[in-house]
């Protein structure tokens, strides 16, 4: 079974995660074609716009925590970092259809698309802090950069989910619709996009991440010295513990950074 479909119709690049079954939770090869369909469509003249979706009722559950705990992120080259890296620098539009679960990297990713059409069942959570992670792809400055600082600090260090109006109202999103209409929201947006003059969108798009881009690259990297440290620890080794076993985590309060 492929984890991720792809198709090219009308200059869209179609991706869909593909796992329903795990709540399309990301493994590491996920990660791999995910960047190098990026990678491929930044070149590709006939793709001028990128559509992400998920199969089944949730977009993504984040990192599968199995292939986590086999092959944690380091400070260098990552799957996880071949993503990000993939994310940053891509110049054509990217529009995802989120429905159900966005949580971890599959929350993550979406600070950068351009546009964010999700269901009103879309549940969104940046759930670092409960495994004693800190924030990834860039969240610590992507965040807060979109829906300032105080509102950054409840999510990230309060690790609560929260819903889809809650998401708008933050700015995350771009609309919220009944279920049954994001696909089909999200691909008019995409058509409406491919019919644009393709190198004045993209220089568009370029001037308008002018200063994310090398701000989010420093996170982004400053992140993954101290996530390959965290995610090492005690508490974190605990945490996963007693995520498999369906229990409270019993944290160490002696552990310091």
């Amino acid at each position: 079974m492929k984890y991720i479909l792809h198709s090219l119709e009308g200059g869209i690049l179609k991706i869909e995660l593909n796992r329903p079954q795990k709540r399309n939770a990301l493994t590491l090869d996920m990660y791999t074609e995910f960047a190098a369909l990026l990678n491929k469509a930044q070149t590709e003249p006939e793709i001028r716009v990128v559509l992400v979706s998920a199969a089944g009722d949730n977009y993504s559950a984040g990192n599968d925590l199995q292939d986590f705990l086999d092959h944690p992120p380091c400070s260098g080259e990552s799957p996880q970092k071949q993503l990000i890296d993939a994310l940053r620098v891509f110049d054509k539009p990217l529009v995802g259809a989120v429905r159900g679960a966005a949580v971890g990297s599959g929350a993550t990713m979406l600070t950068y698309f351009d546009f964010v059409v999700s269901g009103q069942s879309a549940r969104f959570q940046y759930p670092f802090i409960n495994l004693a992670l800190v924030p990834e792809f860039g969240t610590s400055f992507s965040l807060p950069d979109q829906v300032g600082y105080l509102r950054a600090a409840e999510i990230i260090l309060l690790g609560h989910p929260f819903d889809a109006p809650t998401a708008l109202n933050l700015g995350l999103v771009t609309k919220v619709l009944p279920d049954a209409e994001v696909l089909g929201s999200a691909e008019k947006i995409a058509q409406e996009l491919a019919q644009k003059p393709l190198a004045a969108l993209n220089a568009s798009k370029q001037l308008l991440r002018r200063q994310f881009r090398p701000r989010v690259e420093q996170a982004t990297q400053d992140e993954l010295l101290e996530f390959s440290e965290r995610v090492r620890s005690a508490d974190a080794r605990e945490a996963l513990t007693a995520f498999f076993e369906k229990r409270k985590p019993r944290f160490n309060s002696s552990e310091t950074a």
